[in-house]
């Protein structure tokens, strides 16, 4: 077994040295002002948010940002009031489009999002954003500002998520962990480098690099809508991911179930519905993250030496995202069994599809292959 042992620890060495810096706490976004005031249209899609959609639409409209600003929120067939509230706000900058019944082939939050850009046709900018984010006053600027200042086609953050309840706490700064590891956001900043990646609760993006790749239409049915969009964008442009500290999320997830549905959703589609790549990812993750522990308590040896020692830098790489959520160091011994986890998940997304459950989302369901 020695040979696993030291498999697994000359991954953590790559990991940690030559993986795009994928565990440190940045980029980060500050606040800082546009030389240049293109006029921003602001599109929200949004889905039986009664509960938040007026502060959120607030806080867009409390926005600093000096030059024209528009939003439009596309009502995508809400069974609650989220329209009736968006319109109570009666704001001349704001719009509320009823949004058309979802064709086949597309996910209810991208034909919502096509609506709203095609709404807002005279825009330079389009900033698309979810319908639960807080966003402070400087935002808007501060993403023109990184847009504008590095000629970029495409900017978009990881905005700050719940960390509440003990679900939260215990697994979603992992959340966060696993997607940086994903998607290095050095490698995604590297326009010498391929790798591609958005977060898409806050994506400011020129309506010439829209265009440019045919469009939301291009984006059709894609679940992971967000990825798709950088992947296409980057194929002839430039971006930028990174961590705001000026949006937030307040969407809970108060149980673990909570979290289960949020990864089982989308998993398997990353995985390209590829059960050989399944099998392959559950290995992968088994060898980085439970051999190491494994080796650690049970190994002898160089085993033992090997596994403690991979151990140590797993645990080490988690320090600045425990840090980023305020939480203590000492979650960070858990990362293995919140891996599992995580593990668990993926196979449970593959379980669904194959038993014809598909994806379920806001009380739709997505029976058909899509992403």
């Amino acid at each position: 077994m020695t040979g696993l042992a030291l498999l697994s620890l000359l991954i953590w060495v790559y990991l940690l040295g030559f993986h795009g810096r994928f565990w440190q706490a940045g980029p980060v976004l500050g606040a800082s002002r546009p030389n240049r005031l293109p006029a921003v249209a602001i599109v929200v899609p949004a889905r039986d948010e009664a509960s938040v959609i007026e502060a959120t639409l607030r806080s867009l409209l409390a926005q600093d940002y000096a030059g024209r600003l528009q939003v439009c929120l596309v009502d995508d067939n809400s069974q609650d009031q989220t329209a009736a509230r968006a319109r109570a706000l009666l704001d001349p900058r704001l719009t509320v489009v009823d949004g058309a019944p979802r064709p086949a082939g597309w996910s209810g939050k991208l034909w919502a999002i096509r609506q709203g850009v095609d709404y807002t046709d005279s825009a330079e900018l389009i900033f698309l954003t979810d319908a639960d984010i807080m966003h402070q006053p400087a935002h808007l600027s501060s993403l023109v500002a990184q847009l504008e200042r590095a000629d970029l086609d495409m900017v978009s953050e990881m905005v700050a998520l719940a960390c509440d309840s003990w679900a939260e706490r215990l697994l979603v700064p992992a959340f966060v962990f696993f997607f940086q590891l994903l998607y290095p956001f050095a490698w995604v900043n590297d326009p010498m480098r391929s790798v591609a990646a958005a977060a898409g609760g806050s994506v400011l993006i020129r309506r010439s690099a829209l265009q440019r790749i045919g469009g939301i239409d291009s984006l059709k049915g894609a679940l992971i809508d967000d990825v798709t969009l950088a992947r296409r964008v980057k194929q002839g442009g430039r971006i930028w991911l990174g961590h705001s500290v000026m949006a937030r999320s307040v969407r809970p997830y108060p149980a673990v179930s909570d979290i289960w549905s949020m990864i089982t959703r989308t998993a398997f589609v990353q995985l390209r519905y590829s059960l050989g790549l399944l099998i392959l990812t559950t290995l992968a993750m088994a060898v980085v993250w439970l051999v190491p522990p494994f080796f650690g308590l049970f190994g002898h040896g160089v085993d033992f030496a090997a596994g403690a020692l991979a151990w140590a830098m797993l645990t080490i790489s988690y320090l600045p995202t425990l840090s980023r959520f305020g939480r203590s160091c000492a979650w960070a011994i858990l990362l293995p069994l919140i891996a599992l986890f995580y593990m668990a998940a993926t196979i449970g997304s593959a379980i669904n599809y194959y038993a014809g459950r598909g994806v379920a989302w806001k009380g739709r369901a997505y029976k058909e292959r899509v992403g």
